[in-house]
């Protein structure tokens, strides 16, 4: 990827660079706000307008301080809520409902206690028509691709953390969808097996590089994992204040990468506009 130094490789609201990378759009947020109605009648603005372009083949990361509206934004290119104002558009279409070309992996485990590994991956399929048998068969390929082969019987209780992961990863990847969207995905885990599950992470998405909308409150993760970084203000009405390109080289270690000086540079050149947002939401939150 092209390089850029920390001082030059941020711009604000940029959505044609993700489609000038690669040819197309996968998701495209237009002038999108946000507003959820007020018991006492009134209203608060929690996304500003807002434009964020996330290329087919990209992987773009959003930081910003909590309760900034991140996991609002990603709602709306689920299709899980509509903006009181902009587009949403998915593959080039206006989005309809809910977003079908995603896979949604959520911060807390979505998948069911009564079912084993393997039913729980292979129910995937199953609701959308694929014989139990044939279910089962793809659903333990998927477990040994993310280090489970031997797993398809155990229940969640009998599991750890980054198993039950590894376990929501194959069951949202099994679909095949186009985009993924992730929020704070490996946020309970402990820092080794964070780290352990964005390699994992950049293996599978390696192979076929699908489009990825990433939350994370952790920016030493955005960097490691990313393409570009996206920096959300604090709220009420965030927006989109900085957007930046991580050119390091790819394939990538989300371990060892973070010895690189360029990671430092970033890293550096990022928290020097977060912080003053996380400070702006820590205030408020003290007041």
């Amino acid at each position: 990827m092209a390089s850029a130094s920390p001082d030059t490789s941020q711009s604000v609201n940029a959505p044609a660079s993700a489609s000038e990378a690669d040819g197309g759009r996968a998701v495209d947020l237009r002038g999108v706000a946000i507003t959820f109605s007020l018991a006492d009648g009134g209203v608060y603005k929690a996304v500003a307008a807002t434009s964020l372009s996330v290329a087919t083949s990209e992987f773009v990361a959003i930081v910003g301080p909590t309760g900034c509206g991140k996991s609002t934004l990603l709602n709306a290119a689920a299709g899980l809520l509509r903006p009181a104002a902009g587009s949403v558009e998915i593959l080039g279409k206006p989005l309809q409902g809910l977003n079908a070309a995603a896979g949604y992996l959520f911060q807390q485990d979505a998948i069911m206690p009564w079912k084993t590994a393997c039913d729980n991956v292979a129910l995937a399929l199953e609701v959308g028509g694929i014989a139990r048998t044939e279910a089962l068969e793809r659903a333990d390929a998927w477990l040994a691709r993310v280090g489970l082969r031997t797993h398809g019987d155990r229940y969640p209780h009998q599991m750890s953390g980054g198993q039950r992961k590894r376990v929501g990863l194959a069951q949202v990847l099994i679909r095949d969808p186009k985009i993924l969207l992730m929020d704070e995905p490996f946020g309970p885990l402990d820092a080794q097996t964070r780290q352990i599950m964005g390699n994992l992470l950049l293996d599978l998405w390696a192979a076929d590089r699908k489009a990825v909308l990433f939350v994370t409150h952790d920016l030493e993760e955005a960097i490691a994992l990313a393409d570009r970084v996206v920096i959300m203000s604090a709220g009420p009405e965030a927006r989109i204040i900085g957007d930046f390109k991580v050119d390091l080289g790819r394939p990538r270690d989300a371990a060892d990468v973070r010895t690189d000086p360029r990671f430092h540079a970033l890293h550096k050149a990022i928290w020097s506009e977060l912080k003053t947002e996380v400070m702006k939401a820590y205030g408020e939150d003290a007041a």
